[in-house]
């Protein structure tokens, strides 16, 4: 049997493709989610493997800065019904410098996601949804590369904060689950202008994930 980390080499290939940044959600127009108020936000990193070529960082720094922006993103809505989000970090890659032209890849960060409803005390879908990230393109990272326009800690943020609305758009693409109206207005609207390049769907990519089915420490229902 091959090591675990050869099921991302595939996705090494891929580093060079460009996604959206998505836009910070304090000043981002944030849709109608009906009943959603977030209850735990649970994230974990027990398998998490690198995926080369990548600049260095710990489960440690990857749960703190994708729990921040989970809480960003979700954590104004209050629609009275509490719904768990477990998130398993299955793999990454930081993009290291590059050779302007030739050799310039993005960020990658591969997650397995899960979704409980806690009144119900069950998870609402069988199978942890999988979801790999990709970094945001700028104008700045265009020619010469992310691994040379952006620091380490501003990869990890570009990419936590596109995983967060990742998220959210599966969340959208399952309105039954929060009894969503698709006739109500926004839950609110964007109080800057977003460039509207940052409103491309990003790029996802369907990967094998042994991430486990409920993280540690997530609350039970199964």
């Amino acid at each position: 049997m091959l090591p675990r980390l050869t099921r991302f080499a595939p996705l090494a290939l891929l580093l060079s493709l460009a996604a959206c940044g998505a836009p910070d959600p304090l000043t981002d127009e944030l849709p109608n989610m009906g009943d959603f108020q977030l209850g735990y936000n649970i994230v974990v990193a027990d398998n998490m493997q690198q995926i080369p070529p990548s600049r260095a960082a710990s489960a440690e720094e990857w749960i703190a800065i994708l729990t921040s922006e989970i809480d960003r993103r979700f954590g104004d809505y209050e629609g009275g019904k509490l719904y768990h989000l477990g998130i398993a970090i299955d793999g990454y890659a930081l993009a290291p410098p590059g050779v302007p032209l030739v050799l310039s890849p993005r960020s990658i960060l591969v997650l397995s996601v899960n979704v409980w409803d806690d009144a119900a005390g069950v998870k609402l879908h069988e199978e942890p949804e999988q979801i790999a990230v990709m970094e945001g393109a700028a104008a700045e990272t265009a020619v010469i590369g992310s691994g040379l326009a952006r620091t380490r800690d501003e990869q990890m943020q570009v990419l936590a904060r596109n995983a967060a609305r990742q998220i959210q758009r599966w969340m959208l693409d399952n309105p039954e689950w929060f009894s969503i109206d698709p006739d109500a207005p926004p839950f609110r609207t964007a109080a800057v202008e977003t460039d509207p390049a940052d409103l491309a769907d990003p790029t996802e990519l369907v990967v094998p994930a042994e991430a486990p089915d409920t993280p540690p420490g997530a609350p039970p229902g199964e």
